[in-house]
This record gives C-alpha cells, structure tokens and sequence, in this order.
C-alpha cells in the first residue's frame, strides 16, 4: 500500500463531467501503467513539473506506474481524446521507443489521429476530484476493498485482479470511477456501502475529503462567474466612434478578422490564416505569446474578441478551452504590486464571494488551465521598472503553469521576451475586410456600401491610411454621415479632419452662445496638449488621470465637452486598502484616459509642434526621452501640423537607425510643396532610397510621391532600391507594379535603379518590360539586379535604342561578375570561372544568382567546368554535381555538353528532393546518367512525378558507384542489381557510402519481400529511430524496419552500455518485424527491466561476452541459455534463482564484472572519463 499522498499536492481527474471513464480509455490506461518504469516516471514528473513532494510519493508507491497514470489524468497529460502532452513529454525526455508504443496504443484504442487531437473544456469539479481519488486510495484497506467488491457485485475474476495488483486501493478507485460509484458531483454509492458495512470513521473521513472537493469547485465556479461578469461589460460597450454614445456594441457585432502573421523558427513572418491559429501554430513554444502591430492595427479589439470567445464558450475557438481567463489592461496597472491585487481591483466586483486568499490558491492551482492576457504593454506606466509582477511572469519567475498573451505595439516588445517566445504580428484590413466591416456594422444597404467604398478607392492615399482597422471603421461611420468625405492627403489631415467631425457633432445639438463656447475649446486646448504631452514624456508613460485632477486643470465645461465627444472616456475603478476588511476597505474612484492612445499623440504633438521652433530645451528633452519608434505618430503628426518643426524633427530622424523610411513619412505628413518639403526631399534622395517588402502601402506610395516630386522639381535622384517589392512591368505605361500594388512611374531624374529579388529568375518578357521602364528614366545610367537570374540572351531588337545609346550599363550581380552586353543581347562573365564553384547554404541570395549565372555562361561558351559542389538548404551535406563539359569546339555552338551528373549526399534523401534532382537533368538535355553516392533514395515514387522526356531518353539512375542498386525511371522504383548474400553485415569501418548501399539493397529486398537471413550490425549500431521503426547506424543512417528479415545480430562498441530507451526500441524494431526468428544482442550491458516485452516467435537472446555463454529472454526474465561454464560462472555467480533465471542480485555482479571485463576498451573508457 502507498504512503499517504499529500492532498495539496495530488492532482485532479481531467475532461468533461461523465457517468463514467469510456472503457477504451480505461484499457489504455492499464496499457500504459504496464510500460512506465521508474525512471522514466520520475522524468516525465520533472519535465511536467511535479512538485517535489509528489514525486517523492512517486518514487515511493507501492505501483508508482498505476500512481502516475492517475496524476497524469488528473493534470489533463492524458485524456480520451488527447494524448499530446505525454507524448511531447516522451519524446522531449529521449524515451521514443515509448512514445511509438504509447501513440500505436492510442490509434488501437481511442482512434487519435495524431495532430486532429480536440481537448474538450475542462469541467470545474474535476480540477480536485483527483485529489480525493489519491486520498480515497489511502482509505481503502485490503479487506474493505474486498468487501466493497462484494456489496459492489464485481466478478470474481476482476476481484482476483485487483488483489493481486500492486496497489490495490489505486486500482479499486478507479473501477468505482469507471462503474459510476464515484463521480466529480455525487459519491453517495460508495458513502452507502462504507454505512452499510459499518465503517462509519471511514465514511466520515471520505465524506470530508469530498466536501473539500466540492468546496474548491464552488469557489472556482464562483470565481469564473464574476470573471465573466466583468468581462462581459469589457467587450459589450464597443464604441466604434467616439462620439457615438447612444448605440454600443457588443465585440462579436464589430470584429472583423485583421491580417496576421506569425513568426517561424527561422525568424521568417508567414501568414496566418486565423487568430484561432494562435495555439497551434505556438504549440511545443513558449507558454508566452506576444501580439503585436502597428498603432491601430486592431490589438486590443482582438483581446476582446479572445475574451468574448471564452465567456460564451465558442466551441471552434481554442481560446474557449481555458477554465480560467484572467484579462487586465495594462494602461490601468501603475504601481499595482501583485496579480492578485490587479484581479481585485479591476475584476472582482465590490460584494464579491471569493476571498483573497481563495483567488491565491486558485492562480497556483497547476490543475487549471489559466490564460492571461495582458492588453497594450507599451502603454504600461511600470515596463520601465524591473521587477514588476508583470515582467516576472514573462520571465517566468512566478505562475510559470499559467499561460500568457500579451499585445503590444512592434515597438515596444518586452525585454522579457525572450526567442522562445511565440510571436504574432498583425497587418490591418485589405479591402475585403473594410468590405465586411462596412457591411457588418455601418450599414447593410449594398448602394450605401459601394459609395462609401467608392470614395475611398478615388483617394490612394486614403486607401492605405484605412489599412489601419482603427482609421478604416472612423472612416466608414463618418462617411456614412457625410455625403462627401474630405480629400485628405496625409494621416495627419485625416486625424485633423476627424476631430473637426468629432467637434461638429456636438456643436448641431447646440446653438448661439453655446455653440461658440465649444468651438472656442475645439480651437483652444492647451492644458490637454500639456497634459498628454508630459505623459507620453515622463520618467513613466501615466495614460489615467483622477477626474477630479482633470476637471481641476481644464474646467468642468472644458471637460464636458471632451467627455461628451468621446476624445476622453471615463472608467469607475476601486482602490483597496491592503490590511483592512473587505467590506472596510472597498472605495470608488473615476479615472480618464484618451479614447485611444493615438488621441494621446495627437494632442501631445499639438504641444510639440507649437514650441519646436521656440523651446530648444523642450526639444532635446523630448528627442532624449521619446523614442521615434516608439511614438511615432507624435512625431508624424508634429510634421503636419508645423512645417516649420517639420525640418528639425526630419533632421533628428533622420540620425537613428532606419531613419530614412521614418523621415519619409515625417515629410509627407506636410501637404503642402513648400520650400521645406523639397529641401527634405532633397536630403533624402541623397542617399539609396530604398522601397521594402515589409514597408506599409501608405510607407511605399508616400516613397513614391516624394520621388515623383523630387523628379518634378529635376532634383536628382541618386538610387532607387526596389527590395524585394518588384512584381511585374505594365509594358504599355511602361510603369512598374510592386507586389503591393502600387506603381511607380519612369523617374527622369533618376541615376541608377537596383532590383533585389530572393533566387528569383526574371523573365525575358519583364526584362524587355523594365528596359522600357529604364528607357523613360532619362538620366538613368546603371541598372543592376540582385538576387535573380537573368536569361542566358534576349533578342536585341527588343531591346531599347536609348539604353545603348546613354551606354548604360546592366549588371547582375553586386560583384559585377556578370554583365549584360546590350549590344549582343547575351550575358558576359568578366571573370575567368574557376575549375570548382560551390554554392552553399551560406551563400547570400545574390552571390548564389551570380554564381549559377557563371555557370550558365561558362556552359554556353563551353568552358571547362570540372566540379560543381551544392550545398542544399536544411542539410549540412553537400551534393557534387560533376559536370563532364568537353572543351572548345568540341560541340555545336550553344550545344549543353553535360553528359553524366554525379550527386553526393549524405542522409535519407526525400521523394521531393529527388524529383527536384530529376527537374535539374531535365533541363541539362544531354546528361543520359546520373549516379548518387552515400545516400539513401526512396523505395518509390509516383511515376506520375517522373518527367517522361527522362524515359524517352534512356537515362540512368544508378544508386551507388558499385551500381548494385539502380532505380528504374519506368516502374518508379528501386532494383537490385545482385542478389544479397545470406549474411548481410554493416560494419562501422564501412564508409557512409558503402552502408547506404548495402541499406538500399535490405530496402528493396524487404519491398519485393525476398527472404533477408541475417543481418549484421558489426559495431555498427548507434542508437534506436525516434520512429520507433529504425536503427540508427554509427554514420548517421538508419535501417529501416525489414518485413522479410529472419534474423537481426546486434553488435554495439565492445563494452557498451545499453540504454532503457535503446533496449526498448530495438525489442520495438524487433516486434514490427513480423517474420523475425531471432534477434542476438552481444558484447554489451543491457539495463535491467523487472519486465522485458516478450516478443512473440522470436528468441531473443543476449551475449554480454564474447565466447562466454549467453542468455535467452523467456516471460519477460533473463534465463542462462546452457549450463555455465567455468567462465560463464564469473558472470552469473550464484544468486540465480532456480532454472538459472537471472535476478537482480546477480545482474549487480554482471555489471561490475563486465565492466571489469571491458575496461580498457574505448567505450569504457569514454565512461569513466565521464563520470571523473
């Protein structure tokens, strides 16, 4: 019987509230207790993060497997439909061939198909009903478990079952849960019986523990209750536009998904099809997700969404499955020292149920699954001090079970934030989602959608603006009013332009003296200016401020009028003081902020831009304490309300990393062309003017204009760089497009144009398209490419008069290796090509295009190429292309003279990445052979996926240099060229190449199911597949499961020792080898196991020492195969049992005397080394 558990430490029973466990997972459950041995339990307890005093009750139980198949319940790592979190566990812990077992287990018994898996939402009374379960074990005696049995009518045959178990009571507690007689809600069954047979002390004790149960479940239930309640109001009160009082909506009304995308291990953005995606795409991350973007970009109205989501239980968003959503806007957390006093003051109403401490135990309850959600980081007053109880969560110093998600603008991520962190970026609306915004929460008359949508698409600028979601729903709710919207030109006309609305709104519900009042405070708002300037600026960011301060600074009519436009907002919050009682304690104070932080900036750059000119002091302070990036729209919108501060915030950015695209958006926020726009400009294009694929519309059309203006003004422009935005050539304007959309027209002034691509090849027709382009650019004189290939010629009729007239010069490539002769139409090398190139994985885009460019000329001028060694991505292997040029003369001008492609790869090569091999030879039309060296080919391939030009041509694929295997181009498949010896041995002085050979011939053996009779592994064997279904080879390769293999010898370094999880995996390769007589393991140590997995029809049998004697596995025990020898009698000693079965004792002699007997051999040696 185990020791007492600890009932604070136990955990609880996952899933939904049932009558019962589903008997298929109660099959998998014994399954699983008969294969976790102690090590591998107390692993999984410390990568699961058991508390310490748990796994001592592990380590200690009587069945510590059975114990730790009910933890795991409990905890949600194993469920009916999700087994996920043990198997991550498994395979993080190195115990593959398990989790192979445990994941052919779930497809038996509960039909997991493995990534589909679906966690239901977690039933409150579960997250301590395996609490009591733990405790109930330790209640149970053996002749009250016998009695039970009998009152409970169980067969004979499970009560044999259960007396025979190693824990009884833990396997009698879960039949009772299985057989209904204990449930999360109802244990009267079991109290009955326990009456009945009159042991009433136990009753009561059991009672207690489950009134305690229930205890915790009312407060957790009264807890969520309150959560929603104040979420509720959270994300019920949308106002799309301030000044919009009289209709709010609900968050589910208005929520219209942004763009978003999510950033790989690579450090690569790709798009994300849905904010539901958030978890799975993060899923084996961090527990620590970050949502960032743009100002307006929609961040906070997507936590709402997240937190509607999770109150009514949305069934196809994961954001439902929390049992505790905890959300807190950081803007209002200044000075709060502890989650749990956040909690009470912003969330928790002033009659709340659930005490303090109650909320205490809860957040460190590892049994629940909470999510919090920390909203607008960069608005938090405390990011700047250290140790904050918001950084140490990120940090994960406290609540390290919980799971986060915080937004924040791209600016401003928390240091915090480590690598690991799962990070999510949002893009705004395209013109689909304005679409269904418009029609979602505007209007649903389709004449009334189109004119709105209409008079945005006449305005570019415009357009690009309301890529913003926060721009785009004020411009569609104004619009709706308006019949005719103004032309606006730049973000700052169009803030302007909606507070004038804003201001406008509230003057038509008044008249005469009072409607001059409000417009002189529309006109006149200096002390708010200040206000919001000196709170973006201070030591802290302070966005809430006490009414009764506001009203004190600007005058309640001042006041009104802001509060009744929406610009300023009030919110009713409680302040607590810490020591008293609740009841005592609770006061109500109303604090102000800004409808949005962009309103913020706006009037704190109305501050700015008034003293600019006048406050040296004030500036330099600002500069020193406000980073652009950080705030980049008091900067932007300072520029459009003075032009005259324009000039020195330009001159100031223009100083900081990256400054360039920041001045371009600080220059044309001037609508105006004044002198001091064009002598911005000016500066400007100076330098390279780079137009990025990461740039916003509204950041690559305002390039744009700027260019167009400095051309108009003949300004001349040093270099334009299209970074990776080039998409096509409109032939008849001779524009170019970029992938946004946006055209740049022929600049005249421009004097060299320089187009990145990333291993791009340009076409002939976009070619004589950007010809046509450079041709309008009159003072164009350079035109170079990056990163693409160009065609080998093109026609020179099609080739622009003007460009070889003006001589201008075509380079592709930065290092100038590769020109384009305009007057031949061919490509020319200015260097001699060396006997060997290489292209690798660290070969920038660019110098990969300018090698293979090289190639191509050198092949068409029929140099000499003797060696051509690539370097593909994901492996650290090269492929050596030897490519057979003849010299000179030898061929017929522009003939290929490649004959034969040898390829060199090391590893398993993938069925695309041999069809991609395939398209290479394709395209190389006289190679008629290609042979691959050390690596392993796929057995087989759709014939559908092999060109068939490759079969007309009669082309070879040999295997291997000894051509044993070929690969037949017409069947798709592999053939052996010779028949396999009866003894197939690998050897560890093979080379990779000749193990890759000798495993292709096994492969296609065990495809056409030809007898294999032995294989060897001489000294071969490194370790077990993580597939569950290889042998990993000392080169790197792995044989794969064999169907017709017959016997298996395994033969690691002399003096090996054997791992628990390589023992198990090669007795799983050994399983799925069905035909498999017998497998012998010799001249290693394998680990103890009170059970080896017997494997049926298979002898299994284990020779620690050479010529010494060996052991036969039989029930699941080592026995001696013979009786010993005198030499056998050093390593089985005496202590076996009878029929010469090997106990522990004696395997603790085998070990010592192994060791001895290997000590100076390699493996030994490394060992001792080790632990010294």
């Amino acid at each position: 019987m185990a020791d007492s558990p600890s009932t604070h430490e136990a955990t609880g029973s996952e899933g939904q509230q049932r009558k019962s466990t589903p008997p298929a997972f109660w099959r998998f459950k014994i399954a699983l207790s008969t294969i976790l041995t102690i090590k591998v339990i107390l692993e999984l307890a410390v990568t699961f993060g058991y508390p310490n005093a748990l796994v001592d009750e592990l380590q200690g139980a009587s069945d510590s497997a059975l114990l730790m198949v009910m933890v795991m319940e409990g905890r949600g790592q194993i469920h009916p439909t999700d087994i996920s979190p043990l198997l991550g566990a498994l395979e993080d812990t190195g115990h593959h061939g398990i989790a192979t077992d445990v994941r052919a287990w779930s497809l038996e018994y509960l039909d997991i198909i493995p990534g589909n898996e679906q966690k239901p939402k977690k039933s409150l009374e579960l997250s301590s009903f395996g609490r009591f379960k733990i405790a109930l074990s330790t209640a149970l005696r053996e002749q009250t478990i016998q009695n039970l049995g009998a009152i409970f009518d169980y067969p004979r045959a499970l009560m044999d079952e259960i007396r025979n178990a190693k824990n009884s009571a833990l396997l009698m507690t879960m039949h009772m849960e299985e057989r209904g007689q204990i449930q999360p809600a109802d244990i009267s069954p079991l109290l009955t019986a326990l009456k009945d047979l009159r042991l009433h002390g136990v009753a009561s004790d059991v009672e207690g523990q489950f009134n305690e149960h229930l205890r915790i479940t009312g407060k957790m239930a009264a807890f969520i209750e309150e959560l929603k309640e104040t979420c509720h109001t959270l994300y019920d009160k949308i106002q799309p536009i301030p000044y919009i009082k009289e209709k709010l909506y609900s968050v589910d009304k208005v929520f219209i998904e942004v763009g978003i995308e999510y950033c790989d291990s690579r450090g690569s953005w790709k798009t994300l099809s849905s904010y539901r995606g958030i978890f799975s795409v993060a899923k084996g991350t961090s527990r620590i997700q970050v949502i960032e973007g743009d100002p307006g970009y929609g961040k906070s109205t997507l936590a709402l969404q997240l937190v509607y989501d999770w109150c009514n239980e949305v069934s196809d968003s994961p954001f439902c499955k929390p049992d505790i959503l905890i959300f807190l806007n950081l803007r209002q957390l200044g000075g709060i020292t502890s989650i749990i006093d956040a909690i009470e003051q912003f969330l928790l109403p002033r009659d709340s149920s659930v005490k303090r401490l109650d909320v205490e135990h809860l957040l460190n309850d590892r049994d629940i699954r909470i999510l919090v959600i920390f909203d607008a980081y960069d608005e938090y007053p405390d990011q700047h001090i250290g140790d904050t109880f918001v950084t140490q969560i990120l940090e994960e110093k406290m609540l390290r079970h919980v799971d986060v998600l915080l937004t924040t603008r791209s600016s401003c991520i928390p240091p915090a934030c480590g690598s690991r962190t799962g990070r999510f970026r949002l893009t705004g609306f395209d013109e689909g989602a304005r679409e269904q915004y418009v029609r979602k929460a505007v209007t649903g008359d389709d004449e009334e959608v189109q004119r709105i949508l209409e008079q945005l698409n006449t305005n570019p600028i415009l357009r690009d603006i309301c890529q913003a979601p926060l721009f785009s729903v004020m411009y569609a709710h104004v619009a709706h009013e308006e019949e005719e919207f103004h032309n606006v030109r730049s973000v700052t006309g169009f803030f302007e332009y909606m507070i004038d609305c804003f201001h406008s709104h509230a003057q038509n519900k008044v008249s005469g003296g009072k409607r001059k009042q409000l417009q002189m405070f529309a006109d006149n708002h200096h002390a708010l200016d200040k206000l919001a300037f000196d709170s973006l600026t201070g030591a802290n960011q302070q966005l809430l401020w006490d009414k009764k301060v506001v009203i004190k600074k600007f005058g309640a009519e001042f006041y009104g009028l802001y509060t009744d436009i929406g610009i300023l907002v009030e919110e009713e919050v409680i302040n607590r003081s810490r020591g008293a009682k609740r009841a005592q304690s609770i006061q109500y104070r109303t604090e102000v902020h800004f409808y949005h932080k962009l309103f913020c900036e706006w009037f704190a750059a109305c501050h700015l831009a008034k003293r600019v000119t006048s406050f040296q002091a004030l500036f330099r302070n600002f500069c020193k304490r406000v980073n652009p990036y950080d705030l980049q729209f008091v900067y932007r919108f300072a520029c459009g309300i003075n032009p005259a501060a324009a000039k020195r915030i330009i001159n100031l950015v223009q100083k900081k990393p990256d400054g360039d695209k920041f001045a371009v958006l600080c220059a044309l926020e001037q609508e105006e062309n004044t002198e001091d726009v064009l002598s911005t400009v000016r500066d400007l294009v100076l330098r390279d003017v780079y137009i990025r694929e990461n740039d916003t519309r509204l950041l690559q059309r305002t390039t744009v204009q700027l260019l167009e203006l400095a051309s108009q003004k003949e300004v001349p422009i040093k270099c334009i760089d299209l970074d990776r935005t080039f998409e096509t050539v409109d032939k008849e304007l001779k524009n170019i497009v970029l992938k946004s959309g946006v055209v740049l027209r022929p600049i005249v002034s421009l004097q060299s144009l320089n187009i990145r691509m990333e291993t791009a090849t340009v076409s002939g027709q976009d070619l004589i398209g950007i010809f046509g382009f450079v041709g309008q650019c009159s003072n164009l004189m350079r035109l170079s490419f990056d990163g693409c290939v160009l065609p080998l010629s093109i026609p020179t009729e099609l080739i622009d008069d003007s460009l070889i007239t003006r001589d201008v010069k075509v380079s592709c490539c930065p290092d100038n290796n590769v020109l384009l002769n305009l007057r031949s139409g061919k490509l020319e090398s200015k260097t001699n090509l060396p006997g060997e190139v290489r292209i690798q994985n660290s070969d920038t885009a660019a110098s990969l295009a300018s090698k293979i460019m090289q190639l191509m000329v050198a092949s068409a001028d029929h140099a000499t190429v003797t060696e051509y060694i690539v370097t593909f991505d994901d492996t650290t292997s090269s492929m050596i292309l030897k490519l057979g040029i003849s010299p000179p003369g030898a061929s017929p001008p522009g003939a290929s003279s490649v004959k034969k492609l040898e390829v060199t790869e090391s590893g398993h090569i993938s069925e695309d990445r041999f069809v991609q091999v395939l398209a290479c030879v394709k395209a190389l039309e006289d190679i008629n052979e290609v042979v691959f060296h050390g690596c392993i080919l796929p057995v087989s391939i759709s014939t559908e996926r092999i060109d068939h030009s490759l079969i007309t041509r009669n082309v070879k694929v040999s295997c291997c240099a000894d051509n044993k295997v070929e690969f037949n181009l017409r069947s798709g498949k592999l053939k052996n060229n010779t028949e396999l010896p009866d003894d197939v041995c690998i050897r560890s002085s093979d080379t990779e190449a000749e193990q890759a050979s000798t495993i292709m011939q096994l492969m296609v053996a065990s495809a056409d199911k030809n007898p294999i009779t032995e294989v060897s592994l001489v000294r071969s064997f490194s370790s077990a597949g993580s597939d569950g279904l290889s042998l990993v080879l000392n080169s790197g390769l792995c044989l794969p499961w064999l169907s017709s293999l017959q016997k298996l010898w395994i033969g690691p370094e002399w003096g090996r020792e054997v791992t628990v999880d390589e023992w198990t995996g090669i007795l799983n390769y050994a399983k799925h080898s069905q035909l498999l007589k017998r497998l012998w393991i010799r001249y290693c140590l394998l680990p103890w196991l009170d059970n080896n997995p017997n494997l049926d029809n298979t002898e299994v049998v284990w020779d620690p020492v050479c010529n010494v004697g060996a052991y036969v596995l039989q029930s699941g025990r080592w026995q001696v195969s013979e009786l010993p020898t005198n030499e056998h009698v050093m390593f089985t000693g005496s202590k076996h049992e009878d029929g010469h079965v090997l106990t522990r004792g004696a395997y603790a002699d085998l070990v010592t005397k192994f060791r001895e007997w290997y000590r100076d051999f390699d493996w030994q040696t490394q060992r001792r080394a080790k632990r010294e």
